[in-house]
């Protein structure tokens, strides 16, 4: 993990149910005797982001609705870190900076975490109607968020800046975690995958209902990953002067050959590949600016 990252090392599951008593009742030990919770239980890990959101970021509202993902905290705040590196690290000014986060999703975590990490401001646009309420609910529940970040509601499904970056905006970097599958079928499979391997370990799950949930704009889009970001690429270019950085996570290695292609006829001045690592899950930041 990033050096700054707070999530390093095992849960201090005392301060965690200091900050979130009910976590306490989720608790149960691990073949080694340590405590732990069962991550294929969506209550449980929806009840430690609440402890971890509670003790790290002092968000002590926040709620999503069923059936929408869930996010890693950790991982999550790794990509914070690793663009407060890309963009500077300037106490004094951060609180001036914005960022732009594409498809904020139901649960606002990108947002929620670099504000309360960095101090930053943040535009979060979201395509679904529900996601994008649930998002606004979680602002508008957290006093130390409201000031600070706005959601707005991109209507324009196939637009990804137009229609909500204004000329007179301008913004230090731009996030996004895009949709990895090109299909359903694609986005079960891979479900199914994390299925099977949670059901080799020693911890039996509680609940058939596994954590690998989702809605369809969470999970694919037309194209997978390439598609969507060959189209943020394209559509970067009409913004180059308004954005720092031009940023997203990269899940597939394989990816980044074609994406530099594109970014190399989009003609991008500058283009940075970060790799991320949380435990055994491998990922990367493509970031570029022109």
């Amino acid at each position: 993990m990033h050096p700054r990252n707070p999530h390093q090392g095992r849960y201090d599951f005392d301060a965690l149910c200091d900050a979130c008593p009910e976590l306490a009742g989720f608790l149960r030990p691990n073949p080694k005797g340590d405590r732990t919770i069962d991550f294929s239980d969506p209550e449980a890990v929806l009840c430690l982001n609440r402890a971890l959101l509670s003790h790290q970021y002092q968000v002590h509202h926040w709620a999503i609705p069923q059936g929408y993902l869930c996010p890693p905290i950790p991982g999550r705040a790794d990509y914070i870190h690793h663009l407060a590196d890309l963009i500077g690290v300037d106490r004094s000014a951060d609180s001036r900076k914005r960022i732009f986060d594409i498809g904020t999703g139901a649960n606002c975590i990108y947002p929620i975490l670099g504000n309360r990490s960095y101090g930053w401001n943040f535009v979060g646009t979201e395509v679904e109607l529900r996601a994008f309420r649930s998002a606004r609910a979680i602002v508008e529940a957290n006093p130390c968020l409201q000031k600070n970040i706005r959601i707005v509601r991109q209507k324009n499904e196939g637009a990804i800046f137009t229609g909500i970056l204004k000329p007179s905006d301008s913004f230090a970097a731009t996030m996004c975690n895009p949709p990895f599958h090109p299909s359903p079928d694609e986005a079960r499979s891979q479900n199914q995958r994390k299925t099977r391997n949670l059901k080799r370990t020693k911890i039996p799950p509680k609940s058939s209902n596994l954590n690998f949930g989702g809605q369809p704009r969470e999970l694919w889009c037309v194209g997978g990953e390439v598609g969507f970001l060959k189209r943020m690429i394209a559509e970067s270019q009409k913004f180059a002067g308004q954005v720092g950085w031009f940023t997203s996570l990269v899940s597939k290695s394989a990816n980044l050959p074609y994406l530099r292609s594109q970014l190399e006829q989009a003609k991008a001045a500058e283009v940075k590949v970060v790799p991320m690592e949380q435990g055994q899950k491998q990922s990367r930041l493509l970031a570029w600016k022109f």
